[in-house]
């Protein structure tokens, strides 16, 4: 009686590793199909982001925007204002620091193109010397080219490029458009910001178990609370850059200070090439306003070394203790992003790198070295509470 009942036992273990064995390959062929699927989306992504650039920049940046305008929107409610009213508040007082801002910068940079053509001549003076240099350079470059042996007569071809003839044709030509882009994407964030609070709740109750439906409220918090942090911070600190470097040209005697520290301001939001890019204006801006070249470096100097005291102590003191991201991942967001949507798309970088570490370090994050060498999926989950209990990052965010 013991030996058939042996027999059923074995074959029922058999059963067992067959069945889990087809588990398995089942699970390692719909992750396949997906590392496909997904590596075509990323080879299609980006191209697909720069053709369509005309509706998903301003989408995109809507969004952004939005989102770290939900704590203002919730103070609002809190104060028992209604939804429409208080996404129609937070609207009128982004409008209204964008334009104090853009109005602080491009109405003295009107004066300063205007001006340009009679100072240009003391920047040649202050850059005598640099100019001999270059000069000697190009005619050395010459004279070994003139050496080299000529392409056939009649076969080199003028491009010419048309440019519109001055100022009121360039804005006549681009105003229209960025207007309408502006206006739609305020309409993003008025609509994003008033149906916010129901589209929170019916996504949290539309989930069929609470623990999915706790998980989709801590995503959505984490995002919110990230992104907010980071821009509120980040702004404070650039403002009140941008706010010294100001003063300190205004002490110096430079003009228009208020819109260098403006420029300041908003360059530095983008990490590594826009302080280089402020350098650099502020040199040529000094080379501009003071006729000594020495007195001219000033400027530059002055503001390098308030941000290396910027970007290595007080950042990371305030941003670095409540948003941690990787360098590295800070580079290439930044390359990714500008060369997709040039300067808008480097500024918004960071802030759509912490929306998408956020949503993947709740969802679970691709484990492509685990799916290639070990049994295993393509994704794992529950890195959000690894993290809580690891050892945090060893670089924090860096400007």
């Amino acid at each position: 009686m013991d030996a058939p009942a042996s027999n059923h036992d074995h074959t029922e273990d058999e059963a067992a590793v067959i069945a889990e064995h087809i588990t398995i390959k089942r699970d390692r062929l719909l992750a396949s199909l997906t590392l496909i699927a997904g590596i075509g989306l990323i080879f299609a992504l980006p191209f697909a982001l720069r053709a369509g650039a005309e509706f998903f920049l301003p989408v995109t940046a809507a969004l952004v925007i939005a989102i770290a305008l939900v704590p203002l929107l919730e103070w609002f409610e809190r104060r028992g204002l209604p939804s429409a009213l208080s996404a129609l508040s937070c609207v009128i007082i982004f409008l209204c620091v964008m334009a104090f801002a853009l109005l602080s910068i491009v109405i003295p940079a009107i004066d300063w193109v205007a001006l340009l053509p009679e100072r240009i001549g003391r920047v040649r003076e202050a850059l005598e010397p640099v100019l001999a240099l270059v000069n000697n350079l190009e005619r050395f470059v010459d004279r070994i080219l003139n050496q080299l042996p000529t392409a056939a007569e009649g076969g080199a071809r003028t491009v010419q490029l048309e440019t519109p003839n001055s100022l009121f044709d360039l804005l006549t030509s681009s105003a229209p458009h960025a207007l309408i882009q502006l206006f739609f994407a305020l309409l993003v964030i008025f609509f994003f910001l008033s149906g916010w609070t129901a589209m929170r709740k019916q996504t949290i109750t539309s989930r069929g178990s609470f623990e999915g439906a706790l998980t989709t409220a801590r995503v959505i918090q984490q995002v919110v609370a990230a992104t907010s942090t980071y821009l509120g911070t980040i702004t404070l600190i650039n403002v009140l850059l941008g706010t010294g470097m100001a003063l300190i040209l205004w002490w110096l005697g430079m003009d228009s200070p208020l819109m260098w520290g403006g420029i300041v301001a908003v360059l530095n939001y983008i990490p590594y090439l826009g302080p280089i890019a402020a350098a650099l204006l502020l040199a040529l801006g000094g080379l501009i306003s003071f006729p000594d070249v020495w007195t001219a470096l000033l400027p530059p100097l002055i503001f390098i070394g308030l941000h290396m005291v910027e970007a290595n102590a007080i950042t990371p003191l305030v941003v670095g203790m409540r948003v941690r991201i990787n360098p590295l991942l800070i580079l290439i967001s930044l390359s990714f992003w500008a060369w997709v949507w040039g300067t808008t798309g480097a500024l918004l970088a960071i802030p759509l790198l912490i929306i998408l570490k956020t949503v993947f370090a709740a969802a679970g994050t691709p484990d492509i070295a685990g799916f290639l060498f070990e049994q295993g999926t393509l994704t794992h989950a529950g890195e959000e509470d690894e993290e809580d209990e690891a050892e945090p990052p060893i670089q924090p965010v860096v400007q």
